[in-house]
């Protein structure tokens, strides 16, 4: 049995802080998953984890991190930043498409939530250099018209049977994409995805999408 691939804890400069990250590298790593979670959760998610341990058996390395300070993840409005949360994001991946340890790898974006418009502006501004997007229970309806229209990177929106009102806004959104694209309804399941093996479902169509982009 092969072993678990190690985990770093990291700091990422960016313009106005010091963003904390962890960074999981497999052995001979295909491409690397940089991870968006939404408003109120954290690098700690055990949901982006469980997705992101999927990810890594794959060949993929991940990297979970904050995007905002605990200071300021502690005032409510901050976290509804999509301006603030995306110029970060964008970056977190051009730090990740330089640094020696990623430099070579390519990027895709894994947006949770309201991260999921966060991850779809960083792909309309840096074009090719993202190489696929995943929402999971995503607000693309946060991107913008403009920025949707924009994006290149083949996309797929993750979204719960049950998850009444989200729905609309991703097929809203999903009208907007002008690129490769799939909205895929998971049947059974809610916002966070919490049934039984609804999570794991999540995580191989995640994982089929971003490996047959990144790989």
């Amino acid at each position: 049995m092969e072993a678990k691939p190690a985990t770093t804890a990291i700091e990422i400069p960016v313009s106005d802080a010091r963003l904390k990250g962890d960074l999981t590298m497999p052995e001979k790593a295909r491409g690397l998953v940089i991870f968006s979670h939404g408003s109120g959760s954290s690098r700690k998610s055990p949901r982006n984890r469980f997705v992101a341990e999927q990810l890594q058996e794959r060949g993929l390395a991940t990297l979970l991190l904050d995007l905002l300070t605990e200071r300021e993840d502690e005032v409510y409005e901050t976290r509804f930043d999509i301006d603030l949360l995306s110029r970060r994001l964008e970056e977190v991946a051009q730090w990740a498409l330089k640094d020696p340890g990623t430099k070579g790898l390519p990027v895709g974006l894994f947006g949770a939530s309201t991260g999921a418009a966060s991850a779809l502006r960083v792909a309309a501004e840096l074009g090719d250099a993202i190489r696929a997007v995943v929402s999971r229970g995503g607000r693309p309806d946060l991107t913008g018209s403009r920025a949707l229209s924009r994006v290149t990177a083949p996309t797929l929106f993750l979204v719960g049977g049950m998850d009444y009102g989200v729905i609309e806004l991703n097929q809203a959104a999903f009208a907007e994409l002008q690129c490769i694209k799939q909205l895929k309804i998971v049947r059974g399941a809610t916002h966070l995805f919490e049934e039984e093996g609804k999570l794991e479902e999540v995580a191989v169509l995640a994982g089929m999408w971003l490996e047959k982009y990144l790989c």
